[in-house]
């Protein structure tokens, strides 16, 4: 069981217990530098060994951090200087929480491994007993897009075990339980990025110089500047130093040109997406399908069309979406909605 330190992985590991499975703490240790939120200071590696002793489960504490750096931060730091927009938390998904601990696990002798993750694994009618990623049980807490990567041998193993559960489900299983985590609020940011050492800005300021641009509208006419071009992202309102009048965003960012140009929120729309790198949870999929950009967006209505080698494609809205930022993922779920087929990055 991955315990993060956070509330979800801590009742995790009670509902497996709970089901009579024998049951070991993984916390993995990401991140050596600042961090105030998320998965990866001091404090959630100690609030995750005390809950499994409030548990009396083993607890065990894996370090990953070169694998960390090598999957998760070195590749949001070339995105920012490229002018892409990283997706950290899916990569760390990816390379590390299915892919590094699955593979100790199989070092270790283990038959399965579980997350806190709210999202469900289960067999879909007429796909031949398969397991697809399904949405989880409350809709606001879903995360089925940040596990859409999981490929057949790990959805065959793979545990989520509030997938079931409302998060305030979670939280009403944790009180009674008296587990520590009962009342800790969720981690919203990157959680290698810490504001109390000057957030984002700082930590990208250290790696990477940072350019000049110019700020203009469709039609080249300049508007402005901004200092940081790296830290600008497409759909972007705030920031740009453009003042008042009509609300402008970010159609384009071109880090060679040091240009960034803006316009009203029309412009943002498109009608296609192109994507690559795709990855399935069995074969590829094109056709009728429901496709999410984002972790709190929904899925529009769209139609898939791949390319010969099944890992690249475009995706055609059925209404004009807006533009996704290149490097965010986009995942594609069956037309009802329910489970997830495949996804790639813009």
């Amino acid at each position: 069981m991955a315990l993060s330190g956070g509330v979800d992985s801590s009742v995790a590991a009670a509902e497996l217990l709970a089901a009579g499975h024998d049951v070991v703490g993984i916390t993995m240790r990401l991140w050596g530098g600042d961090s105030d939120t998320g998965c990866c200071s001091v404090a959630d590696v100690d609030d995750a060994r005390r809950v499994a002793q409030q548990l009396g489960i083993d607890h065990l504490v894996f370090n990953f951090s070169d694998d960390f750096d090598r999957h998760v931060v070195q590749p949001y730091v070339d995105a920012h200087r490229a002018g892409t927009t990283p997706n950290p938390c899916i990569e760390c998904n990816r390379h590390l929480k299915f892919d590094r601990l699955a593979e100790r696990a199989d070092l270790l002798g283990f038959d399965a491994v579980a997350t806190g993750h709210h999202a469900r694994i289960a067999p879909v009618e007429g796909h031949g007993g398969r397991r697809f990623v399904h949405r989880g049980a409350d809709p606001l807490k879903d995360q089925a897009y940040v596990v859409h990567m999981l490929p057949a041998r790990e959805l065959a193993r793979t545990l989520f075990p509030v997938g079931q559960l409302t998060k305030a489900q979670v939280r009403e299983r944790a009180a009674e339980l008296g587990l520590r985590t009962a009342a800790k609020p969720d981690s919203q940011d990157v959680c290698f990025i810490a504001e109390q050492a000057g957030g984002r800005p700082t930590f990208l300021g250290t790696r990477i110089p940072f350019t000049r641009a110019d700020v203009v509208d469709a039609d080249g006419r300049r508007l402005g500047a901004v200092e940081a071009v790296e830290l600008v992202t497409i759909g972007q309102r705030r920031g740009l130093g453009l003042g008042g009048g009509p609300r402008r965003y970010v159609t384009e960012v071109d880090i060679a040109a040091g240009r960034v140009v803006v316009g009203d929120e029309r412009e943002l729309l498109r009608t296609e997406q192109r994507v690559g790198q795709l990855v399935w949870a069995h074969e590829p999929v094109a056709g009728e399908v429901r496709v999410q950009c984002s972790a709190h967006s929904v899925a529009y209505a769209a139609t898939l069309h791949l390319d010969d080698d099944g890992t690249s494609g475009v995706v055609r809205w059925h209404e004009p979406q807006r533009v996704v930022a290149p490097g965010q993922s986009v995942v594609c779920f069956d037309v009802t909605d329910a489970f997830v087929l495949g996804g790639g990055v813009a």
